[in-house]
C-alpha cells in the first residue's frame, strides 16, 4: 500500500497540523511503510526533522496570481518552476501571516472549486506527478482541499481522505457569500472523501454538524507524541512558582488575557513568574509589543521572561522549566498539540472549559479547566496551583502516563494504518464485486 500524505504548510509557521502530518509520515516511513509527504503553499516547518519532498504543489505565490492575473493560469514552464521555488515561497511565506480570511474569500473558494476553479493548472500538475507515483491512499490536509477529491480519484483510482484541523476558525471569518459558497463546496465534496480523521471527538461532532459532513465517513485519531523525548530533560522548575505560556503568540490565543490575570495575582501579593514563548509572525509582533509594554507599566516587568525557544530541544527545556501551562485560548481549539507535550513533561496545565482542552483535561486528569473569559476562575485555578504542591504533582504525574498510554505517536501510527488498510480493502471488494 502506498500512501501520500499532502501537508499544507503554514507560510513559515510552526503548527500542530504541520507538526502531526510530519511526526506521522516520518514514523511510518521508519517502520518501512511506503509513505510520502507533499507539501502544499509553502514548505512545511516543524522542529523536528522534516521528511517531505523538497518540491511544493499549489505553491501560494502561483496560485494567488492565478487568482488575480489570468495570464498565470496558463502552463508556463520555467515561470511555474520560478514560482514553485523553495526559496521564493519561504520568502513569501513571511509575510503570508499578515493575510486574514476576510481578504481571502475568492481564493478559497475557487480553490474549493477543484477543475472548475482558477487554480486547474495546479491540479493538473499535481494528478500527472501523482500519476508517477500512484498512491492507494491520499490524505488532504484539511478541508478547504476537499474540492480536489473527485479529480483525484477519478485520475488515480485512489481513495481519498481528509484530516480535520479546526478549518472552523478561518471558514467562519469569511464574507458572507464567499463562506456560504465554500460551505456549498465541502457538501458538495463530503461524498467525494472516503475518510475524514479528526484528532479529538470534539472535533468530530462539531465538524460533523458545522460541515454537514457523513457520520458514516468521521474517524477519531488522537494527536500522539513521542513521549520519550520529552522525559530526557534534566530541567527543573525554580523555587519560585513559573506559569508559562507556550502558543503561537496571538491575540486568538489569549495571551493578554494571561498577562492581565498575571498582574492581579502580583498585585495580591502573589509571587510569581511568567514565561512567554512559542511562534510570532510579523502581523503579530504589535499585539506582542503592547502586552509586554502593559506588563512593564504595571510593574510586573522583572518577573517576566521571553523565551525565544526555536529547536525541539529549546521547547522541552521551557516546558519542563514550568509549575504549570496556561493558554487561555478564545476560541475553542480544535487541536490543541503543546497541550500533550506539557504533560508528557509532567507538567499540569490550566486551560478554558471549551473545545478540545475540555477533553483532553478530562482524558488526561493532567490540569484543571476554568470558565472560559472568565478572569477570576483563571486567577483561582492558576492560584489552586500555586498554592498546591501536592496537586500540581498528581497531575502532571496523570497528565504524564495518560499521555504515554493514549496520544503516543506509535497508537497514531497504528490507527492511521488500520484506516488506509480498511479503505483500500473495500476498494479492493469493491472491483472483484463489479
Amino acid at each position: 500500500m502506498r500512501v501520500l500524505f499532502l501537508a499544507a504548510g503554514a507560510g513559515g509557521m510552526f503548527c500542530g497540523s504541520c507538526l502531526r502530518d510530519n511526526r506521522l509520515a516520518a514514523g511510518l516511513i521508519a517502520e518501512g511503510k511506503d509513505v510520502s509527504l507533499w507539501p502544499m503553499y509553502t514548505p512545511i516547518m516543524t522542529d523536528e526533522t522534516v521528511v517531505g519532498s523538497s518540491e511544493v504543489h499549489f505553491g501560494g505565490l502561483g496560485v494567488y496570481l492565478e487568482q488575480v492575473v489570468p495570464f498565470f493560469r496558463r502552463h508556463l514552464g520555467p515561470i511555474d518552476r520560478i514560482l514553485r521555488s523553495n526559496a521564493l515561497l519561504r520568502f513569501v511565506g513571511m509575510f503570508s501571516s499578515s493575510t486574514t480570511p476576510e481578504s481571502l474569500g475568492p481564493l478559497t473558494v475557487s480553490i474549493l472549486e477543484g477543475p472548475d476553479g482558477n487554480q486547474r493548472k495546479e491540479l493538473e500538475d499535481l494528478v500527472r506527478d501523482l500519476k508517477t507515483l500512484a498512491p492507494d491512499i491520499i490524505n488532504l490536509p484539511n478541508l478547504m482541499f476537499a474540492g480536489l477529491a473527485r479529480t483525484l480519484k477519478k485520475e488515480l483510482g485512489c481513495k481519498v481522505v481528509c484530516t480535520l484541523s479546526g478549518e472552523d476558525i478561518f471558514l467562519d471569518r469569511l464574507p458572507d457569500a464567499h463562506r456560504v459558497r465554500a460551505f456549498e463546496l465541502i457538501a458538495r465534496a463530503a461524498n467525494d472523501v472516503d475518510a475524514y480523521v479528526s484528532v479529538t471527538e470534539y472535533f468530530a461532532g462539531h465538524a460533523q454538524q458545522h460541515f454537514a459532513l457523513p457520520a458514516d465517513r468521521m474517524h477519531v485519531i488522537p494527536m500522539g507524541i513521542d513521549v520519550e523525548k520529552f522525559s530526557v530533560s534534566t530541567n527543573s522548575p525554580d523555587d519560585t512558582f513559573t506559569v508559562g505560556y507556550f502558543a503561537r503568540i496571538c491575540e486568538e490565543k489569549g495571551l493578554r488575557q494571561l498577562a492581565e490575570a498575571f498582574v492581579e495575582l502580583r498585585n495580591e501579593g502573589i509571587g510569581a513568574n511568567l514565561k512567554i514563548s512559542g511562534y510570532l509572525g510579523r502581523s503579530d509582533k504589535k499585539y506582542f509589543n503592547d502586552v509586554m509594554r502593559y506588563l512593564k507599566g504595571k510593574g510586573v516587568a522583572q518577573h517576566v521572561e521571553y523565551v525565544y525557544s526555536p529547536t525541539f530541544e529549546d521547547k522541552v527545556r521551557l516546558l519542563s522549566s514550568l509549575h504549570a501551562l496556561c493558554v487561555p485560548s478564545l476560541y475553542r481549539e480544535a487541536k490543541g498539540f503543546y497541550v500533550l507535550e506539557t504533560l508528557a513533561c509532567g507538567v499540569p496545565v490550566v486551560l478554558p472549559r471549551h473545545g478540545s482542552f475540555r477533553e483532553m483535561v478530562e482524558n488526561t486528569g493532567g490540569g484543571l479547566l476554568f470558565e472560559p473569559n472568565d478572569r477570576a476562575d483563571l486567577m483561582a485555578q492558576i492560584g489552586t496551583l500555586m498554592e498546591d504542591e501536592t496537586l500540581r504533582s498528581k497531575l502532571g504525574n496523570a497528565g504524564r502516563i495518560a499521555v504515554g498510554q493514549h496520544y503516543t505517536a506509535e497508537r497514531m501510527r497504528r490507527l492511521t494504518w488500520s484506516l488506509f488498510e480498511t479503505l483500500v480493502a473495500d476498494r479492493t471488494a469493491s472491483t472483484l464485486g463489479s
